[in-house]
């Protein structure tokens, strides 16, 4: 087994079949196949299901991608770690990141970082539970991860930097409208259209949790992504309850911003591998412990 075997593999179970892996590996259908063959022969376990549709990937190979991609991960790290002794000046830092924290705290990490390294790049996925960051982050797929949840443990194997709290506030078209004051008081609500997020999420948590209390809204809009929620907003389409990295564009938007009473909040964390990181991950790493987040009980620029 060696590492030009397990980038062939990795490439046919990311791209779903010796076709595509093929193209973007830039090499002929017939060596890639035949590399695999070798490789299944030395191992003495399928890794693939072949069908008439393709292929599907059998319980070894599910078994092998994790171990595969740590691998990858280390030899990267290795490479990179021999660049450092030429200087930080190249390099990529891979990190994955739910919605709300790609805005803040993802936004002033990134600009502190690319500041001290400009010849660093950060490439960002997307993920939309706090399980799907920790699991790109454990398999090897990203070396960092941003997560905002309420409660919620991480697995093993992982290292956790707490970034803060983030406060939940309310979000209105300037036209539509509003509670008055600020923070708006929960029960002010009563009768308020609202825009949320699908169940499972913690902005629809505190809906839900309004809801139980005996507050009656009405659901106008389930929004699956989130970048669609504050479009909706602007559009008097209802309300919406969004964690504050949102509340600069909303502004900026010329919508209203409240807080709510009584808080909720949002906490921050950055996930990374407890194994050795790249020099470029290291670097962001430590970017990241300088970081000093805002008060989360506040909102700058409060509407007046």
């Amino acid at each position: 087994m060696d590492a030009r075997q397990l980038e062939y593999f990795l490439a046919i179970v990311d791209h779903g079949g010796f076709g595509r892996a093929a193209e973007h590996l830039l090499i002929a259908q017939p060596s890639l196949s035949q590399a695999i063959a070798q490789l299944e022969r030395e191992l003495g376990v399928l890794l693939f299901h072949r069908t008439g549709r393709g292929v599907v990937v059998s319980d070894a190979g599910r078994e092998l991608a994790g171990h595969a991609r740590q691998v990858m991960r280390d030899l990267s790290t290795a490479r990179a770690a021999m660049e450092s002794m030429k200087g930080l000046r190249r390099g990529r830092v891979e990190l994955v990141t739910m919605p709300s924290p790609g805005i803040e705290p993802l936004g002033a990490l990134t600009r502190a970082f690319s500041e001290r390294h400009p010849g660093i790049t950060l490439s960002a996925e997307a993920a939309f539970t706090p399980d799907e960051v920790a699991q790109k982050v454990r398999d090897g797929s990203c070396e960092l991860g941003l997560v905002g949840s309420a409660a919620w443990t991480p697995p093993p194997g992982l290292d956790v930097l707490p970034l803060g709290d983030q406060a939940f506030i309310l979000v209105g078209a300037a036209g539509g409208p509003f509670p008055s004051g600020d923070p708006v008081p929960r029960t002010a609500l009563a009768g308020a259209r609202m825009i949320v997020s699908p169940p499972g999420s913690r902005m629809r948590q505190i809906v839900d949790e309004i809801m139980a209390a005996g507050i009656e809204l009405h659901i106008v809009a389930e929004v699956a992504h989130r970048t669609s929620i504050l479009p909706l907003v602007l559009r008097e389409v209802g309300l919406a309850v969004l964690p504050a990295a949102w509340a600069p564009l909303a502004r900026s938007a010329g919508a209203r911003v409240a807080t709510l009473d009584p808080p909720a909040f949002l906490r921050i964390s950055l996930l990374s591998r407890a194994a050795p990181l790249s020099p470029a991950a290291a670097a962001f790493l430590r970017t990241a412990r300088a970081y000093t987040p805002p008060e989360p009980s506040l909102l700058p620029d409060a509407n007046p």
